[in-house]
C-alpha cells in the first residue's frame, strides 16, 4: 500500500492508495488522519515532495500515525532530500543541516529511506537503511529527446564522480569538465572555467542534481559559448527554479527536470519528466 502525501505525486501507481485527510491548526501545526483501514502486517510506502519544514513535519506525523495503527513495515521515498546541499559546515556558527533531518528519520526505525539523485554521498551515508536511485534513466530519456550526439558537461568538481558514472552507464559519452569559484560567506559564484580549448560547435548537455536560482548554469553557458559550443541543453534532477525559468531559458535551447521537487507546467523550451515506476525495480 502507498500513502502519497502530495496528491500530485504518485510514482508507484500500481500500489493501492491510502486515503487520508490533513489540515493545519490555527497555531500553524500540520495534522493528518489516516482513513483507510490497514492490516498490521501490511507494508506501507510513504512518498512526499518536501519543499518546507512543514512538509517534513507532515511526513513525520504520517509515519507516527501509521506506527500507532500497528504498522511496523514502513518505507519512505523522499526524492528531493531536504538540506542535502548543507552537507558540510563551511563557516563557524552554522548547523550541519542534512544530519539533523537524517537523524530525525533514523529515530523512526524505518525499513528504508529512498532518495533520488542525492546531492552528495553524505545524505545516504547519514541515513539508516538508505537506498539511492540514480539519474541515469532520466538522462537517457533526455538524450533520446535531444536526438543528437552530445557532450556531457560537468558543471563543477563536485559533479565529476557522478557524471563519469553516468557516461559509463550510457556507453561512454564524452565528458568535459568545468569549474567555478564560490565565496562561502556570500554565496556569490564567479570565475567559470571550461577545461577544453574548442568545443567545435558540438551540442552540450549540462547535467547536475539541483537548479535553484540558475546563476551557475547561466555563467557556465556563457563560458561554453566562448569555447565554441553548439546548442546548449540543461538537465537537472531537482528543479527548484527559485527565480523562474524566463531568464534561464534565454541561455539554453531546452531545459529538462524531473518532478521530484514540484510540478511545473510545460512551456516552450522546458520539459518535465515524471518519476514513475517502469517496473518493479526502476524509476525514470
Amino acid at each position: 500500500m502507498i500513502l502519497n502525501l502530495d496528491l500530485n505525486f504518485n510514482p508507484f501507481s500500481k500500489e493501492k492508495t491510502i486515503d487520508y485527510e490533513s489540515f493545519t491548526f490555527s497555531g500553524g501545526e500540520p495534522h493528518i488522519k489516516i482513513l483507510t483501514p490497514i492490516n498490521e502486517g501490511q507494508n506501507v510506502m510513504v512518498t512526499h515532495r518536501v519543499q518546507s519544514f512543514d512538509d517534513f513535519g507532515l511526513l513525520l506525523l504520517a509515519i507516527d500515525a501509521l506506527q500507532r495503527m500497528g504498522i511496523k513495515n514502513i518505507d519512505v521515498f523522499v526524492p528531493y532530500f531536504p538540506a542535502a546541499r548543507q552537507d558540510r559546515v563551511m563557516v563557524s556558527g552554522e548547523p550541519l543541516s542534512v544530519k539533523v533531518y537524517a537523524e530525525i528519520l533514523n529515530a523512526l526505525n524505518l525499513n528504508s529511506v529512498t532518495v533520488y539523485d542525492p546531492h552528495s554521498e553524505v545524505t545516504p551515508a547519514l541515513l539508516n537503511n538508505s537506498k539511492v536511485i540514480s539519474n541515469h534513466n532520466f538522462i537517457k530519456e533526455v538524450i533520446e529527446d535531444i536526438n543528437e550526439e552530445i557532450i556531457l558537461i560537468s558543471p563543477d568538481g563536485g559533479a565529476l564522480k557522478k557524471i563519469y558514472k553516468l557516461s559509463s552507464a550510457l556507453g561512454g559519452i564524452d565528458v568535459v569538465e568545468c569549474s567555478k569559484s564560490r565565496d562561502v560567506k556570500t554565496g556569490q559564484i564567479s570565475d567559470f572555467k571550461v577545461y577544453v580549448d574548442d568545443l567545435k560547435g558540438k551540442p552540450c548537455l549540462i547535467v547536475d542534481d539541483i537548479c535553484d536560482g540558475g546563476g551557475t548554469f547561466m555563467g557556465l553557458a556563457n563560458e561554453l559559448k566562448n569555447k565554441n559550443a553548439g546548442k546548449l541543453y540543461l538537465a537537472v534532477s531537482h528543479g527548484i527554479f527559485s527565480k523562474g525559468l524566463t531568464e534561464l531559458s534565454k541561455y539554453f535551447d531546452k531545459i529538462y527536470c524531473t518532478d521530484s521537487f514540484r510540478s511545473i507546467e510545460h512551456t516552450e523550451g522546458f520539459i518535465q519528466v515524471q518519476l514513475k515506476e517502469k517496473n518493479e525495480t526502476k524509476i525514470i
